[in-house]
């Protein structure tokens, strides 16, 4: 039951209700099975399995078949998020060549909240990243981001990243040691909730991150704060240089 409510959420962001995410699960499992053996399986009224079942096959997630009885069979689940996924990249196209321009980046601040968001946020700044990135964050916190590193490390971008793992950890990130060669790595103090990125000298998101809801970071590109955490940074780097903390 634990596990079925794990997968519920995720099938819903492809655009499920949650009933249709339930008869889905339920009709992988089954195999090709018309309503009355789904409604028997799972305890959900046959009007609603129906119901359900039509919704399905009309977003793509369910094959139908007419013989005896109508029959329905699950769209394989890599094939049904990869079509969701293609189709979504198509309309962000549309968007992205339709809708008024945007203007350049705020002078101003705002504030970002929620774990979501905030590392929405860093990921769209380490993909739009063109000459560099320094990065202050508890490694516990570093480590969704991976990928977005490995990108940058192969694109040659200069990665300086301040962490607070120990230089002998037996659970240091592979990432260091292998795929990511021209990452500088200074390693800190417990940062706890603590981030700091800022991206080609340009733009800052500072706050915290890993408290849920309650997360908080501003986010800028006004020149006079990008200096002086620039400068701040900076001077952390030193003090690390100087005390021999300098992981690469």
């Amino acid at each position: 039951m634990m596990e079925e409510k794990r997968l519920v959420e995720p099938l819903m962001s492809f655009g499920l209700t949650r009933q249709e995410s339930l008869i889905y699960l339920a009709l992988l499992r089954a195999g090709s099975s018309n309503g009355y053996e789904i409604a028997k399986r799972t305890g959900i009224s046959r009007s609603n399995v129906y119901k359900a079942l039509d919704g399905l096959a009309e977003k793509g997630a369910a094959y139908i078949s007419e013989g005896a009885s109508r029959k329905y069979t699950a769209v394989e689940a890599e094939e049904f998020c990869q079509n969701k996924i293609c189709s979504l990249r198509r309309k962000q196209e549309f968007l992205i060549s339709n809708l008024p321009k945007e203007k350049e980046e705020l002078d101003g601040y705002i504030t970002i909240r929620s774990d979501e968001n905030i590392a929405d946020k860093i990921r769209n700044m380490l993909q739009k990243a063109k000459k560099r990135v320094y990065l202050s964050m508890a490694f516990s916190l570093l480590e969704q981001f991976e990928k977005e590193l490995e990108g940058l490390a192969a694109e040659n971008i200069k990665v300086v990243v301040l962490t607070d793992f120990p230089k002998t950890s037996e659970n240091r990130w592979k990432f260091f040691s292998g795929k990511a060669k021209g990452v500088k790595v200074y390693v800190t103090s417990d940062k706890k909730n603590q981030i700091g990125i800022i991206t080609d000298s340009k733009y800052v998101l500072t706050g915290e991150l890993g408290k849920g809801k309650e997360s908080t970071c501003l986010y800028t590109g006004q020149t006079n704060f990008v200096q002086v955490f620039k400068d701040s940074m900076k001077n952390e780097i030193r003090l690390l240089e100087l005390e021999g903390k300098n992981q690469k």
